[in-house]
């Protein structure tokens, strides 16, 4: 199934990707230029239309069709040595899922996996605020996550559950290994299930008013911990 893409991060990097199986772009766009060249199909429009074709969403004057985004199995993102992986359990946000995948791709994440079933799926939405990181990060799509985390400790991951029940801090954590980092739902977190597959659970230190962080907040800073926790060693 193609999806629609907008604005030019995200429309750059679907053309550098050869997904690009239709543009549309105003009058005098320089991307009629870059279409002619890679024979790609375009139709210019009149703002209004590119307006209406996005749902109002803020596309830069450029949008795309794309073909189909190719998921992958969880085989394609096992390591041997340092692997890292991203497990969303029932992320609801089309927002955060599209703000965690281009996180993924800053921090070098190896792949992310969330639920086929009551989860957020690859939607334009993510693809507008991912701002073309989903042409990089390999995104896996599971019937079970538990069943998952069984097999990936099965290939010597370690399973680091975020919650507010978490007895130990989530710097205090040596992550030098295999790491799975799980993170919850916006609203009720992760699920009891996940959480028994866990083998650790962390927690971050709120000190305002408000009791959880933004999921995709706390994927990037669990995300950069493991960055420092490897990379600079006392």
């Amino acid at each position: 199934m193609s999806e629609l893409v907008w604005g030019k991060n995200s429309v750059n990097e679907a053309l550098k990707s050869n997904r690009v199986q239709e543009l549309y772009c105003l009058a005098g766009s320089p991307y009629i230029a870059v279409c002619k060249k890679a024979k790609i199909d375009y139709i210019v429009k009149k703002r209004q239309e590119l307006d209406k074709l996005t749902g109002g969403g803020n596309h830069q004057g450029v949008v795309c069709k794309t073909f189909a985004y190719d998921l992958y199995d969880l085989e394609d993102i096992i390591k041997k040595e340092n692997g890292l992986i991203v497990m969303l359990d029932g992320l609801e946000d089309p927002q955060n899922l599209g703000a965690i995948i281009r996180t993924c791709d800053c921090a070098g994440v190896d792949g992310i996996i969330y639920r086929k079933d009551r989860s957020v799926h690859i939607t334009p939405t993510v693809f507008k605020v991912a701002s073309g990181a989903l042409e990089y990060v390999k995104v896996v799509e599971v019937t079970n996550l538990t069943e998952t985390l069984k097999k990936l400790k099965e290939h010597n991951y370690w399973v680091v559950g975020t919650d507010a029940s978490g007895q130990e801090l989530y710097s205090d954590i040596d992550y030098d290994m295999n790491t799975v980092i799980v993170i919850g739902s916006e609203g009720k977190g992760i699920s009891r299930l996940v959480a028994k597959e866990c083998d650790r659970l962390v927690k971050m230190p709120l000190f305002g008013h408000v009791n959880s962080l933004n999921a995709s907040v706390a994927c990037g800073i669990m995300l950069y911990e493991v960055i420092r926790n490897r990379t600079y060693k006392h």
